[in-house]
């Protein structure tokens, strides 16, 4: 009963955040497309910096350890990014020499226009889903740990993780609807990396007591992920000469993301 109980928790609160986030993004806030960037890199920073690192950095584990992890993980980001430019560089090469072979004339021009409109790929998407299933699977180890001290306090948890992880997976979305994904395609990519979630939960069932002491070094490598995105992807991304108004557009929805975290995150109350 406690496992199917953990499962049910585990599945609504990933899964169910990342339905609700594009019900918000696609839904409500589909007008301020434009504007979803800058929400997202103040999302993730403030999940981050606010959430997460308190988090690790309030347990028993030492503090070098931890700034070593943080350190590792930035550099695998970093590296996870490489692998995806190559990846992507490597398609698009392919894809380039195929079609240069079999095109000629006016066919040549448009291939190279739209080649030249494909010379920026998608970056990040990978680091955010790697991060966002770590951050998930450690979800699950708290749910879990929650619903075998007490049923009640398993079911606020999950419902803490539903609503706190909201922001969080508008920024995911919108890391993702950027690049080439369709919205189906996004919602689909991070629901997979919300399901980990359950993952969580069933290791955490059999192994709580294990995995306990790892919680802490789980939740950094979570928040190099998102650090690594919003600062090496979305911030530059946004550094671009503007308008007074559309700078102060931008500096707005950047709060309106660090908001959203801090007011969900105080309502939650931490009680995951």
């Amino acid at each position: 009963m406690t496992l199917l109980a953990i499962l049910v928790g585990t599945l609504v609160a990933g899964i169910g955040s990342v339905w609700v986030a594009a019900w918000l993004s696609f839904g409500i806030l589909s007008r301020y497309t434009q504007h979803m960037l800058s929400l997202a890199a103040g999302a993730l920073m403030a999940t981050s910096f606010l959430h997460l690192l308190p988090e690790a950095f309030e347990s028993e584990a030492g503090a070098h350890e931890l700034f070593m992890t943080l350190l590792v993980g930035l550099l695998f980001f970093f590296l996870l990014d490489k692998a995806e430019l190559w990846h992507h560089g490597h398609e698009h090469g392919h894809d380039h020499g195929h079609a240069h072979g079999h095109s000629h004339g006016h066919a040549d021009h448009e291939h190279a226009h739209s080649a030249h409109a494909d010379e920026e790929p998608p970056r990040g998407q990978w680091a955010v889903l790697a991060g966002d299933s770590v951050h998930c699977f450690g979800d699950g180890i708290l749910i879990a740990s929650a619903f075998i001290a007490d049923m009640r306090l398993g079911v606020i948890a999950a419902l803490a993780v539903l609503a706190h992880e909201i922001p969080h997976h508008m920024g995911d979305l919108a890391v993702l609807r950027q690049g080439s994904s369709s919205r189906q395609a996004a919602i689909l990519k991070v629901s997979m990396a919300g399901a980990i979630t359950a993952l969580g939960g069933a290791v955490g069932y059999v192994l709580v007591d294990a995995l306990h002491d790892w919680l802490p070094y789980f939740l950094v490598v979570a928040s190099s992920s998102f650090v690594y995105v919003a600062l090496a992807d979305l911030i530059p991304q946004l550094q671009k000469r503007l308008s007074a108004r559309e700078t102060a557009a931008q500096i707005i929805w950047l709060s309106v993301g660090i908001g959203m975290v801090v007011l969900v995150s105080a309502v939650a109350g931490h009680q995951h």
